[in-house]
């Protein structure tokens, strides 16, 4: 997967996994990692599908529809390359946390619906619920900060709610943070996400 790797300058941090929106690439979250934690090991990736062009992570059917066998494939995907990345890159696999928004949030989520043990924790812009009616793994000592919009026309307010109760019924410790905004990513919760990750 096409992707940047910054080394950071403590070791003892999490490497924080960026994952874009639809339309953008591996450089777009960049400035958000230093904002969150400048001392942390960056992996940027950029999703291996397009649509019209635009990378994104997976496929999607419709405006919110997604291409669930796609989604699953591509979850697959993404978590053998983070196990190839943290050998090549000599980083701890199980101390990563996931920065992702929109598209990026949703693979992000995918992950923690999949693995047990792919993320130690995510900050989630924006994100929906990638699949219903499936068990999802134990997620205790896993974190989960969701940044939402009250008024998103993207992903509703009862989307995130649900991904919250979804995750906290797999044990995951859940933030949900609100701005009265749209799907847009605002200074606001990019600073509400730095303090709660700070606060972990």
């Amino acid at each position: 997967m096409k992707h940047i790797f910054n080394k950071g300058t403590n070791s003892a941090k999490p490497t924080l996994l960026l994952l874009h929106g639809t339309g953008g690439n591996e450089l777009d979250l960049v400035p958000l990692a230093a904002r969150i934690d400048n001392e942390a090991s960056v992996l940027s990736v950029r999703g291996n599908v397009l649509e019209n062009g635009m990378p994104r992570f997976f496929r999607r059917l419709a405006e919110g529809v997604f291409d669930e066998e796609d989604l699953i494939f591509r979850t697959h995907e993404l978590n053998q390359f983070l196990d190839e990345a943290a050998e090549r890159y000599q980083f701890d696999r199980n101390n990563m946390i996931a920065v992702g928004y929109s598209n990026g949030a949703n693979i992000a989520a995918s992950l923690l619906f999949h693995y047990e043990n792919a993320l130690k924790g995510a900050i989630l812009h924006h994100p929906m619920v990638p699949r219903r009616g499936i068990q999802l793994p134990n997620l205790t000592g896993k974190f989960v900060f969701i940044g939402a919009g009250t008024n998103d026309p993207i992903c509703s307010p009862q989307e995130s709610t649900e991904l919250q109760t979804i995750l906290e019924k797999a044990n995951a410790e859940v933030e949900l943070h609100w701005e009265n905004r749209g799907h847009q990513l605002t200074f606001e919760e990019v600073e509400a996400a730095a303090i709660w990750y700070h606060n972990l």
